[in-house]
């Protein structure tokens, strides 16, 4: 459901999402954007459309519109375009075609969505079964975990989420060249932009 409330917050140039709370406060996005590039961007034994989908589906489960849309669209970008392997992992992973590891830990992800206490030993055994390492296992618990916070930021100030599809590809197709840490220096001109005129 796409949220048609204003935001709670003024908004410095509208902008869409979580990017407009953190032209709203670049102090506190420039450490979130750079966990988020660690966890999503930066080299990794899980490729970043895998990891990509780990954030949508915990987005999608939190029901928040923008962030399962954005990532979403990352990981499909990642994935040359497979929007059906993004809406096959959000509707059940279990059925998608992805490999039996990022199953197990998307299992695992899901888990954490839910509570953290809810993640089980024997859940944990079943990924590494299937090959996942023990930073995989980590990254996959941090990445659900700050999920579910990026997604209650999102949401909890009443974003904007744009209807237009092509927002979302050519956003991701932005974050896919240049990464995360890189919209530091955008939140930043949104701000000077916004003292400036007020």
């Amino acid at each position: 459901m796409i949220c048609s409330n204003m935001p709670h917050i003024p908004i410095p140039g509208e902008l869409p999402g979580i990017r407009g709370l953190m032209a709203f406060r670049p102090e506190a996005a420039k450490p979130l954007n750079e966990l988020v590039d660690v966890l999503l961007r930066q080299p990794n034994s899980l490729s970043s459309a895998e990891r990509e989908l780990i954030a949508t589906y915990v987005s999608s489960q939190n029901d928040c519109t923008y962030c399962q849309t954005i990532h979403g669209a990352i990981a499909a970008h990642d994935l040359g375009g497979r929007d059906d392997v993004v809406s096959q992992v959000k509707r059940d992973f279990l059925s998608a075609p992805v490999s039996e590891k990022l199953k197990a830990l998307l299992l695992i992800a899901g888990r954490v969505q839910q509570g953290g206490k809810k993640v089980t030993a024997e859940e944990i055994e079943n990924a590494r079964a299937h090959g996942a390492t023990d930073v995989e296992i980590h990254d996959t618990v941090l990445i659900a975990a700050a999920f579910c916070m990026y997604n209650r930021y999102v949401d909890g100030l009443a974003t904007i989420a744009p209807k237009d599809p092509e927002f979302y590809k050519q956003r991701a197709a932005h974050i896919c060249a240049n990464g995360y840490s890189f919209v530091n220096r955008e939140f930043q001109q949104a701000r000077q932009t916004q003292e400036t005129t007020s």
